[in-house]
Order: structure tokens, then sequence, then C-alpha cells
């Protein structure tokens, strides 16, 4: 019985280990042969993972990294604390970056814009310093925001060191991570007006001129491709992800450690290609059509519209129904006063009887309350 109990111990263990190793694939089949070190796709609305290699294995993904600093550099917009008329004071030390650059000057300032451009479309090491000690004061406090916005997002396989991607010891990521950011990323129209020009250039204070070429060149060669991010040293090999919209799906394709940039392009494209032809996204909740129309109790108003606070989507399979479930927990009519954005009840979502998530049901109009005048005013109309 002893040996009996060790055997079977011996096993449990060797097959722990053995599934340990096997590569993890969502959804994937053996026609996607992706040769990059690791990779993944996911759908943009629902944030399903259709395909993954090795993806939240720690890797170098060189200037990958200046997705986040496009994304904090997009936030501070959406603050207010950033427009494109915003003058950026350059420094010595922003200047003398290596890598690519667009061989900013010391001591000037350029616009926001420009140093934004710079970076979306042509990685530029130099801009991306300019604009992290602008908004921090120092790439060092920079960097610091950066770490914490990776851990807002869950993204627990990354840390920064730097913000141009350049190598340092500490810096990672991973494929799962980078498709997180660039989802955050892709949700700005300031990063799509920039990330699908295919050429332009920067004209400096002095008048001369920096050709600005856009690094991915899938924005002009893979239909749909509106957005990504190259990455390339010989620490990380060739990396790319990118962002592209058929129809009513918006997919994002990360593969890392390429063994050179043709590849990288192509096997993006082949993710992409598998992405679009075999699956469909579906939005089981849209928060900008009304879920249905309540009547309104002592309210200026006799009846509303209710919305789900956020939208919420699945991937199936083409040709396959989804099976989420979704009720509601909503009361007969809505009180006044409300205002806007007040939540009202519950979308429920479920699978096979079993809770997936709750989501606000809101109002999106202030409803003032009935006064005894308004009163009145309804009875002697009703005459």
């Amino acid at each position: 019985m002893k040996r009996f109990i060790a055997f079977s111990i011996m096993l449990c263990i060797l097959a722990t280990i053995c599934c340990a190793s096997m590569q993890i694939v969502s959804y994937a089949d053996s026609s996607v042969d992706i040769t990059s070190k690791s990779a993944c796709l996911v759908d943009f609305d629902s944030g399903d993972v259709l395909y993954e290699k090795d993806a939240t294995t720690h890797l170098p993904v060189a200037s990958m990294v200046k997705m986040m600093t496009i994304l904090l550099t997009l936030e501070e917009y959406e603050k207010g604390n950033l427009s494109d008329e915003t003058m950026i004071s350059t420094t010595e030390n922003a200047s003398s970056m290596g890598g690519s650059q667009v061989f900013i000057d010391p001591y000037v300032e350029y616009t926001a814009k420009d140093m934004l451009k710079s970076v979306i479309m042509a990685s530029a090491n130099d801009a991306s310093v300019a604009l992290a000690e602008h908004i921090s004061g120092s790439e060092e406090n920079f960097v610091m925001k950066m770490n914490e916005r990776a851990k807002e997002l869950g993204m627990n396989d990354t840390n920064y060191v730097n913000c141009t991607g350049l190598p340092a010891p500490e810096q990672y990521s991973c494929a799962k991570d980078s498709a997180c950011v660039l989802k955050e990323v892709a949700k700005f129209d300031k990063y799509h007006e920039f990330s699908t020009i295919w050429m332009d250039e920067l004209v400096h204070p002095s008048g001369r001129k920096t050709e600005l070429v856009n690094t991915n060149r899938l924005v002009r060669y893979y239909e749909g491709c509106d957005g990504g991010k190259t990455g390339s040293t010989n620490e990380a090999g060739c990396c790319l992800t990118a962002t592209a919209k058929r129809n009513n799906m918006r997919l994002i394709s990360v593969v890392i450690g390429a063994k050179n940039s043709q590849t990288r392009f192509n096997e993006c494209s082949k993710l992409f290609n598998y992405g679009f032809a075999n699956f469909e996204s579906r939005k089981i909740l849209d928060c900008q059509k009304a879920i249905e129309i309540l009547p309104v109790g002592k309210g200026k108003i006799n009846e509303v519209e209710i919305f789900s606070a956020e939208d919420f989507a699945v991937t199936t399979r083409k040709g396959q129904e989804s099976d989420i479930e979704v009720t509601y927990s909503l009361p007969e009519k809505v009180s006044a006063p409300t205002k806007s954005g007040q939540v009202i009840g519950k979308a429920i979502l479920s699978k096979d009887g079993n809770l997936i998530k709750e989501i606000d049901v809101i109002v999106k109009t202030d409803i003032d309350k009935l006064s005894f005048k308004d009163c009145l005013n309804r009875v002697a109309s009703a005459w």
C-alpha cells in the first residue's frame, strides 16, 4: 500500500511538471504556427484571448515600452493638463538619447503635438524623454507613474525602468500585458490621429526638418490596421503589438522575440487572419443603446430611458450562438429627483447558471421632482 501511494504521488508530480511545461493555447488550432518567442491575440471588446504562446513569460520588449509612455501622455490630454499647443521645453538629457530619435535640439520648445506624433510614428526616444520630463519633472518620476498605471491595469508581469525601452536588466513585460496597454491606448481618438499616418515631417524651431516614417508597416499594408508599436534590440529581438478592425471586430495581435523584422509583421498578420476568419465579437450590452423605458414617479417627465453603465461583449467562433444570459434587477419606476449617471438597477450576466458579472444600470438624464405648481398645472391640463 505504501509503495502504491508513493507511486501515485510520483505520477501526480510528473503530470504537474509536464502540464507546467506545456504551451497554453486558447481556442487556437495547429494551423497557427508562430515561431516568435511569445505571442497572443486578443479581442478588443471582450478581452478574450483567442491565441497565446508563452504569453506571460517575462521578456524584454524594446520600444514597445513606449506604449505606456503614450498612454500616460494621452491621459494627460484627457485630464486637460496637455493640449496640442502645450510647449515642451527640452533638456540636454532628452536630446542626448540614442537609438530611434528625431534629433530634437536641447533648450528649445516643441509642441506636445509634435512630440507625441514623433513617439507614436517614429518611436523617438528623445521625444519620449522630453514628454516624461515635462509631465513628471524627471524620467525617474515618470517611470514610477508607468509602474503604478501598469498595476492599476492588472499588468502583473511588467516592470518599467525607463520610458523608452532602451535595454535595462530589470525591465521586462509580456505579450498579454503588451496587449493590455495597447487596448487602453487604442481607446483614444488622439492616438489614431497619428498612428494611421504613414509619412510626415517634424519641423524644428531652427527650421530644419526631420522626416517621420511610421515604424509599423502594417498600417499601410494590412487591411484594417490603424495602430501599433514596434520594438527591436539585440536583446529583445523584433517585437510588434498591433491593432486592426474589420466590420465590428477589433483585434490586438502581439509577437515578441521574432528572428527578424519581416517575421514580426508576418506573424502579427497571421494572427489577425486567424482571428478575423474564425471569430466574431458580439456586444451583449451596449452602453449607448437604451435597455428600455421606465415610468418616472413624481418627476417633471413621465418616463426615462435606462442604460447599462458599460459595454459587455463576448467572442464566439463564427456560427456559434452566445450562451450568455442577461437578466435585470430594476424598479417598477424611477423616483424623482435623479441625476445623470445615477444607478437605478443591475444587469446580471450569467453562463450555465453561474454569475459572470453584474453591471450597473443608470439613467443619463437629470430628472427634477414635480413641484406643487407642476401638479396644479397637470390637474388643470387634464380638465
